[in-house]
Parts: C-alpha cells; sequence; structure tokens
C-alpha cells in the first residue's frame, strides 16, 4: 500500500499547497540559501502567510486548526526540496508550539502562540555543551528573586536560535533534587541579560542557524514559567517524543528528493549504448531504496496518526526517527553513487541531499538513544 493512500481529500489538497511552495517559494532560493548559510526572509514570510508556521494551533490563537499528521506532511514535501526552509517549520511547530499548546496556561497562549503562528518564529532550547544525549545534566541555573527568575548559564546547538523571537528554555531551579528540579521557562530574545551567541558553521542544512544562546543574570518574569515548577523534565520529554516524528518526516523527505533526482538522472544519462537505467543492476538498487523509504514513510506516519489519536508514542516516534533517519543515509549515499562522479559537484543536487542526510542520525536524540528509548519501551 502506497503511503499516500493514507491521506485524506483534505490532507491532499494541504499536501498540494506545500508542494507548490516548496516549487515555487523554497526552489529557487535553495542555491543562495546554501551558499550564504541562511534563510531568505522571503521563505520566512511565505511560511507564515501560508499557515505552515502554525498547523496544530487552534484558530483561537491564529492557528490553523490541523494535526500532527499535516506537519508531517509539509515537512516531508519541503524536505524533498530544501531541508534548511523544513527544519524552519518543523521545530516551529513540534519544539515551540507543542510545550505551549500542552502546558501553557490560556494567558500564556494568548501571549505567545498568537506570535507564533502571525509573525514570530520560535525555538527549544535543551541541549548544553556537557547535556547532549545526557539531556537532564543541565548547568543552567535559574534562582527564584521576587516576580522574577534569574537565569544564568549557555545553551547550545539550538536550531532557529538566530531567527527566533521566542525560546522554550530548560534551567534547573534546584540542583539538588537532579532532574526534578529541572523548570521550563518562556524567555523572549529582548530580556535583559540573553543574547544569541556564536552561529555554528555546519556540513549539512546549512541555510538552518544553530546557535548558542547566552544567560546572564537573565531575568525572566514568574508568569513566564511553562507548566509546573520542576516538572520541565516532563514538558522535554513529551515534547521531544513529538519531535522526533517531525526528524522522521525530514529524513524521508531528504531520501524521496534524492531518490527523485537519481531517477530523473539514470532515465536520461547513457553508458555503454544505452541508459544506466536499463541496467538490471541499478534497477535493483533503486528498487531496494524505493521499498525501504516507503517502509520509513508508513513508520513516521504511522507516529503521526497515533499521536493525533492521543496515544503515547514514545516507542513507535523513536521508532520512526531511527529507521527513517537510517534509511536517509543509505538512499542518499546510493543517489550519490548513481550520478558518478556528477554526484560529488556541487552542480547536482544529490550531494546536498547526501550532507543533510547526516544530522538525522544525531538530533533530537541520536541513533543510540533511540535504541534505548525502544528497548525501555519494550522491556517495562
Amino acid at each position: 500500500m502506497s503511503a499516500l493512500t493514507i491521506f485524506s481529500e483534505e490532507e491532499n489538497l494541504f499536501r498540494d499547497a506545500v508542494t507548490g511552495f516548496a516549487e515555487d517559494v523554497v526552489r529557487p532560493r535553495v542555491a543562495d540559501m546554501e551558499r550564504n548559510a541562511k534563510l531568505d526572509p522571503a521563505v520566512i514570510t511565505a511560511s507564515f502567510e501560508l499557515g505552515l508556521m502554525g498547523i496544530e494551533v487552534a484558530e483561537t490563537w491564529g492557528g490553523s486548526g490541523g494535526s500532527l499528521t499535516m506537519v508531517t506532511i509539509a515537512v516531508e514535501e519541503i524536505s524533498k526540496v530544501d531541508a534548511s526552509a523544513a527544519i524552519l517549520v518543523d521545530v516551529q511547530n513540534t519544539l515551540a508550539e507543542y510545550p505551549l499548546r500542552s502546558f501553557a496556561t490560556d494567558a500564556q497562549k494568548q501571549q505567545y502562540l498568537t506570535r507564533l503562528t502571525s509573525d514570530t518564529v520560535g525555538a527549544y532550547a535543551l541541549s548544553e555543551a556537557g547535556s547532549g544525549s545526557d539531556a537532564f545534566a543541565l548547568a543552567t541555573r535559574a534562582v527564584h528573586d521576587g516576580d522574577h527568575w534569574v537565569l544564568n548559564g549557555r545553551k547550545m546547538w539550538i536550531t532557529n536560535g538566530a531567527e527566533a523571537g521566542i525560546f522554550i528554555v530548560f534551567a534547573n531551579t534546584n540542583p539538588a533534587a537532579g532532574y526534578k528540579g529541572i523548570t521550563a521557562f518562556i524567555v523572549e530574545k529582548g530580556f535583559p541579560g540573553f543574547t544569541v551567541g556564536k552561529k555554528e558553521d555546519k556540513l549539512g542544512i546549512r541555510a538552518s542557524s544553530t546557535v548558542e544562546l547566552l544567560f546572564d543574570n537573565c531575568r525572566v518574569p514568574a508568569a513566564n514559567v511553562l507548566g509546573p515548577v520542576g516538572q520541565g523534565y516532563k514538558i522535554a520529554i513529551d515534547t521531544l517524543n513529538v519531535g522526533r516524528v517531525g526528524i522522521g518526516a525530514q529524513m524521508i523527505g531528504i531520501a524521496g528528493g534524492a531518490l527523485r533526482a537519481a531517477i530523473t538522472y539514470i532515465k536520461e544519462r547513457q553508458q555503454f549504448g544505452k541508459t544506466i537505467a536499463d541496467f538490471q543492476g541499478v534497477q535493483f538498487q533503486v528498487a531496494q531504496a524505493a521499498t525501504e523509504l516507503e517502509a520509513a514513510r508508513l513508520m513516521v506516519y504511522n507516529a503521526a496518526r497515533l499521536k493525533d489519536a492521543e496515544q503515547d508514542i514514545a516507542k513507535e516516534g523513536a521508532m520512526a526517527k531511527l529507521l527513517s533517519s537510517q534509511v536517509c543515509e543509505r538512499v542518499t549515499s546510493l543517489c550519490v553513487e548513481l550520478f558518478g562522479g556528477y554526484g560529488y559537484t556541487r552542480d547536482f543536487p544529490v550531494e546536498k541531499f547526501y550532507r543533510d542526510a547526516k544530522i538525522g542520525t544525531i538530533y533530537e536524540g541520536t541513533s543510540n538513544m533511540q535504541l534505548q528509548t525502544i528497548a525501555k519501551q519494550l522491556l517495562r
């Protein structure tokens, strides 16, 4: 069964609209964005205008009232053209807006979700130099001071950080309690003591900003605590479970874009008096890649459907991210080989798909962390 058959009429119409956006708005700008290592502001503006920056947010707060399945569709389709533009949409919906939708007060939703759906980019700040896979070994501290909390510390590898105006930041309010002291805060870019630091120079998804955040006696209003004090670890885990579906969508999109380019090429490129596509060995490689990609797609959409049905997806989300990132690496590598020497140059698109693929096994939990999560769910 093709994964496309699981879409409703509404979802297919939405998919067509996103595909048009990716082709008409994103594709003409990909080369310049890659060269400049920066998203074109026109892509960000158009993402808001099309409603892609608030897909699941209720209409009350300015969103489209859609589903995680629709977020998955959007991220996959955009990733077929450019993974950097896709991760902008992904992080906005899954990491910035999801915790606000799920844990914020109505006052916080009115103040922040309405901005995130209209014109303000959001980001999620959990990782630190000393807490990557050990996500809860946070060194960033928050101390209560009257009607404010004072944050001190440094966050690393924050996606969308250069463009963002609103950040979901995790800090420890009670180090003696370990991970049970972690609390989530809503931090605005203009808060005193908060600065955006170094932007990373990366292998792939180069147009997507990845930055460090610095907190030097940053004063955050007490009203900006997200969820209960000391319950930030629950918010972080729940959010990452959803975020992994988005990364899965990015990976199947990258692989799909690369495979599409490779199939077009092998049907045109001739060697030994016939097209490369006429060789059975090549046919078998493409068939194997397409089969693995379809399996990964179905796993990603299954996780999205389960979450839309309000089911726990800790295991399914981890499985979807694990498999899709592995498949994406294999498929994009094959596509480079199918292009031969041309595939190793920047004149053709597959080398970029190949570079963009690598991040899937790393961020929002490495592949080993996904395996650990899956094992825990199976054995508990």
